[in-house]
């Protein structure tokens, strides 16, 4: 039985520079780089290789020593350039100088009626040496899922409502077939349902809306009514014991193009984003490529900031850092490390705020477009009860109550407050209208560590 699902909380974040639907072909980068600190789960990461080495697209590189199975590839061919570490040896990036042409493992073809009989075990051992497993998230807690564990169900969502977010309608239009290969092996994973949530509140592509075998849901509202976490709330709540696993619509059709093509497809369409973007456009490229020539001759500011991501949950990066290996989306922003005098009491139109205190006059005009810079506009202070969380937070959990929780460290009363139905992104808001400038996606995080090691 599907769903259909009317979100009246939330807050949309309508900023400037969001990505015509056109797609660049920059220069392929010199170098590619995967990062451990991606993946939440990985605490102790192995080395397969050594700089100078030789490695192909889908060469294992990395491992967790927690969960050897599940392989981190090499997304394009070429040679280990450096192994970057940072303190007490932490291992922060693996980088590749690229091959001109790629060159790709072979982990053997599939055609599309071979995968209906395909047996779950071998579909498994395949994605886990290829490097494809990774896009496949365990809730609770946001980690690359176990491939021991059988999940209650598996959850995709088809829309993106963050701020500037690409739009899938027009990035996956021609991965219909990898889409549809991707869904048939995912679906041996699980006893229970596969659901594929899409927006009511615009056309989806019928690879989507109309995808066979699986449970169609459609949600409607504000900001975060695109967040995996939040549609899972509504449709089947994570209690305590409960696993779901989670996969991006990239994910799936990355998967699909392993079976179809036997090869480690890392290609993806990214959207440069943001109001110090030139030309904002889509370009083609791959996982953990440098942005060094994304951005080239295309950035309007002088002081900005670079984000991996989008504004809300995006990692910072330099000017010639390295794409995030679940990110589709660069942003680049003003950077806003200045101090505003009387900043906060100034009527002005210029600013985006749930406070109409502080951003009376942005309501008398819901669809501008708003220049937001990177300033907090205060320090961190004590916890205000203001009850604006709950506002923007579509879930039945009680925010300010589950961060004090998770700074006391209370196991009992972070799980008794939802922690298992939460990850970063579905408190970013939270984080956004804050008034007491806390980091909330850190505290979460740390709550959910907690958790784990407890």
């Amino acid at each position: 039985m599907s769903h259909t699902i009317k979100l009246k909380k939330g807050f949309d974040i309508n900023l400037a520079g969001k990505a015509e639907q056109k797609i660049s072909s920059a220069p392929k980068p010199e170098t590619f780089a995967i990062k451990p600190t991606d993946f939440p789960a990985i605490t102790r990461p192995k080395l397969l290789v050594e700089e100078g080495d030789s490695v192909k697209a889908g060469t294992p590189l990395i491992y967790d020593k927690m969960a050897p199975d599940v392989l981190y590839c090499s997304p394009v061919s070429g040679e280990v350039a450096e192994i970057k570490r940072g303190d007490k040896r932490k291992l922060l990036e693996l980088r590749i100088l690229a091959d001109k042409e790629n060159e790709f493992v072979d982990f053997g073809k599939h055609s599309k009626s071979d995968l209906k009989s395909l047996d779950a075990e071998k579909a498994k051992e395949t994605m886990l040496k290829s490097g494809v497993w990774p896009n496949i998230i365990q809730r609770p807690y946001g980690i690359v899922a176990n491939p021991e564990d059988s999940p209650k169900a598996i959850f995709i969502s088809a829309f993106d409502t963050h701020p500037l977010a690409p739009e899938y309608n027009f990035i996956y239009k021609e991965d219909e077939e990898a889409f549809e290969a991707g869904l048939e092996v995912i679906k041996k994973f699980t006893q229970g349902k596969v659901h594929i949530n899409i927006s009511e509140d615009k056309e989806m592509l019928k690879m989507f809306s109309q995808a066979e075998g699986v449970q169609i849901n459609k949600f409607s509202g504000k900001h975060p009514s695109g967040n995996v976490g939040v549609q899972i709330h509504h449709i089947d709540p994570i209690n305590k014991g409960d696993i779901a696993w989670t996969v991006k619509p990239y994910g799936v059709i990355q998967i699909g193009n392993l079976f179809l093509s036997g090869k480690y497809d890392a290609s993806k369409k990214v959207a440069l984003t943001g109001s110090e973007v030139s030309e904002p456009q889509y370009y083609q490229t791959y996982v953990g490529a440098s942005i060094k020539n994304i951005i080239k001759d295309n950035i309007s500011g002088d002081h900005v900031r670079y984000i991996s991501g989008n504004p809300l949950t995006g990692e910072r990066i330099d000017a010639d850092g390295y794409l995030g290996y679940y990110d589709e989306q660069i942003t680049v922003v003003p950077e806003g490390d200045f101090e505003e005098l009387l900043g906060w009491i100034k009527p002005t139109t210029s600013k985006l705020s749930i406070h109409r205190a502080i951003g009376l006059l942005s309501f008398l005009n819901k669809k501008k477009e708003y220049v937001l810079d990177t300033n907090t506009n205060g320090e961190e202070r004590a916890f205000v009860l203001t009850g604006e969380f709950e506002k923007v937070l579509p879930m039945d959990i009680l925010p300010n109550y589950l961060f004090k929780a998770i700074m006391a460290e209370d196991y009992d009363e972070m799980e008794a407050l939802g922690i298992f139905e939460l990850v970063e992104e579905d408190v970013a808001l939270c984080e956004f209208i804050d008034v007491s400038k806390h980091e909330l996606q850190a505290i979460l995080r740390k709550g959910i560590n907690l958790m784990i090691n407890g």
